[in-house]
């Protein structure tokens, strides 16, 4: 063996670079834990004098500048990069976003509850040896009662690339409503938000989603001073529609305009679906559009009798026309503004329902959505023997009190 030199020893631990961030992937309900690699230097350069100096550059970086070379070699020099979207289904608990989600990934199987906040992602083909785009979508289970779980996939990174989804459940008219007025308030407060703190740091971007927020509108529509489009690109989903279409023909027109009344002025898509599969594949079109980019179909429905099918921009409020009240009804209630009017109108035909019947759904742990035999018979066994407890302590004071 060689003597050992301190002056032309390399030290190890410089050999080993910080470790990766780790990164978390979902698909579906399995997930990817994270974990960390450390990354060896790719060589070393020897000083004259005291020791060895390292290299900048890693094994890793070495190889990702080699693979990003490679691509733009292959794709012809033009640089072509990852498109990344976001989709988040919101709505009606129980409404069909879990399936409709798993329609458009053309994923057979069938659909589970959703527990508060879901991810999942799908990839497409822009055409040969290109990346694949990626689309990420998220979905809130509960309906109303997990609203604050809204601003967690919206972020100041995520923002201008997101869509919204709402989802309603056409066969429960009196939820519909507080459903829709709940989801949309809360969500643009936040997104209105991230846009205000967006301008501070990068005004050029966010003047840019606010001229994109009027992209659905012709400058020349005659409701372009009368609406105010929704922050980010919103569709609004009918589900059930094989449900609803046996309703009485005048609660369906009620349904139908205020709909397309809300959908109108927040510059949204409104379309109806239902197990159809003629309904499912054109939801399907609007929902890749959303995702991948792809061209919007230009068709148009707005007959009650029939699922409608609205693309943004395509209606006018001239041929939704106004709430169907008599003139006398109509004069007997004070609204502030149009969108109140409307609110009215609805709720004086599908009240909503109490407010406590609502608070009581609120706590998932009342769910019959999530029961567990085993769970909840054990919690009722404990909830019995903490009842007895109080009894017991309660009798135990008493006691003392009058021992006293």
């Amino acid at each position: 063996m060689f003597p050992r030199n301190p002056r032309t020893t390399i030290p190890m631990k410089p050999l080993f670079a910080a470790p990766l961030s780790w990164r978390r992937r979902c698909h579906g309900n399995q997930e990817v834990h994270p974990f960390q690699v450390p990354l060896l230097h790719s060589g070393f350069r020897s000083s004259a004098f005291g020791e060895a100096e390292m290299p900048s550059d890693t094994l890793w970086e070495i190889a990702k500048a080699e693979v990003e070379k490679k691509e733009i070699s292959e794709n012809g020099g033009d640089g072509i990069e990852v498109c990344e979207k976001s989709v988040f289904f919101i709505g009606s608990k129980n409404g069909g976003k879990t399936t409709i989600i798993l329609r458009c990934l053309d994923r057979d199987e069938p659909p589970k509850p959703t527990l508060a906040l879901e991810y999942t992602y799908g990839r497409r083909a822009k055409g040969h040896n290109t990346p694949k785009d990626i689309a990420h979508f998220w979905e809130l289970g509960g309906g109303t009662s997990l609203l604050d779980l809204i601003t967690i996939p919206i972020t100041n990174e995520t923002l201008r690339t997101f869509s919204l989804v709402l989802v309603l459940d056409l066969s429960r008219p009196n939820d519909l409503w507080p459903t829709m007025e709940s989801l949309l308030q809360i969500t643009k407060t936040h997104v209105d938000k991230l846009i205000v703190k967006l301008g501070k740091t990068n005004a050029k971007a966010a003047s840019e989603m606010r001229q994109k927020m009027w992209s659905n509108m012709q400058k020349d529509h005659p409701d372009r001073e009368l609406i105010d489009p929704f922050p980010i690109p919103l569709v609004i989903i009918g589900s059930k529609y094989d449900i609803f279409q046996d309703f009485d023909s005048e609660k369906r027109k009620i349904i139908c305009k205020t709909l397309r009344f809300v959908s109108h002025y927040y510059g949204a898509s409104l379309m109806f679906a239902s197990k159809s599969e003629a309904l499912l594949l054109k939801i399907r079109g609007v929902i890749n559009q959303l995702a991948f980019g792809i061209d919007k179909s230009k068709s148009i429905s707005v007959d009650q009798n029939k699922p409608l099918f609205i693309p943004a921009g395509l209606d006018s409020l001239s041929q939704i026309g106004s709430p169907p009240l008599s003139e006398n009804d109509l004069g007997q209630l004070h609204a502030q503004t149009p969108m109140d009017l409307w609110k009215k109108v609805y709720e004086k035909v599908f009240p909503p329902k109490s407010a406590s019947t609502s608070k009581e759904t609120r706590d998932p742990a009342r769910d019959p959505q999530y029961a567990e035999s085993e769970v909840d018979e054990m919690r009722a066994q404990k909830d019995q023997e903490l009842e007895q407890y109080k009894k017991n302590s309660s009798k135990s004071w008493k006691q003392i009190e009058f021992d006293s």
